[in-house]
């Protein structure tokens, strides 16, 4: 059955380059950041924070540690995907106020936070293990924010190919809190889309009777 969601999807494709000419409206770009902020996550913790530039300086200056990858510059705004690191930790207090969001008794709370710490004990760790595990999270926005792009008429393309340490220097940030998971540009395409490959449905699903 073919309808605006599966359009979307066959609208959906990694953008190679950008229409520098054409610009996301404000509007636009917050019914995309939305997908991402709605997301689910694990135990609710939404342990990703996004940064939006659409500063041409920053991007140029951002450019050649992405691999010198042409979206980079030609996109008209540049999401930065971040993993939380502190924030998921007990410690911080973060998953106590994300718990104590609905209404609860205290020993309620109390039994979520101890299964929480309990059950993410060799996660929560090292801050190598939080990040695979958060990362891994942000990813559920990421797709999100693509189709909901998509869905609009609006181009992305999702960018692995960056040298990580650099890009985080670039943009001053506090690794202990943050970590970039994924360079994510949007924008309208100024090249026919290249044609959509996918191996057989029958190849790719599996049902279990």
């Amino acid at each position: 059955m073919q309808n605006d969601f599966t359009k979307a999807m066959d609208f959906r494709h990694a953008c190679k380059i950008f229409d520098e000419t054409k610009k996301i409206t404000d509007e636009q770009m917050h019914f995309i950041l939305e997908a991402g902020h709605k997301s689910p996550s694990s135990f609710g913790m939404e342990p990703w924070k996004f940064l939006v530039i659409t500063n041409e300086a920053l991007k140029a200056k951002l450019r050649p540690v992405c691999w010198d990858q042409p979206q980079i510059t030609t996109c008209s705004h540049l999401v930065i995907i971040l993993a939380a690191i502190d924030a998921v930790k007990v410690e911080s207090g973060i998953p106590a106020l994300r718990f104590g969001r609905r209404e609860m008794p205290q020993e309620k709370k109390d039994f979520y936070i101890n299964l929480y710490a309990n059950h993410l004990k060799e996660t929560l760790s090292s801050d190598k293990n939080v990040y695979a595990w958060t990362a891994k999270q942000s990813y559920i926005a990421a797709g999100n924010m693509m189709t909901a792009a998509a869905y609009i008429g609006i181009d992305s393309c999702p960018i692995e190919g960056f040298e990580k340490e650099k890009v985080e220097a670039i943009l001053g940030l506090d690794v202990s809190k943050y970590q970039l998971a994924m360079v994510l540009p949007f924008g309208y395409r100024i090249n026919p889309q290249s044609t959509q490959l996918r191996v057989p449905f029958s190849e790719a699903i599996e049902f279990i009777k």
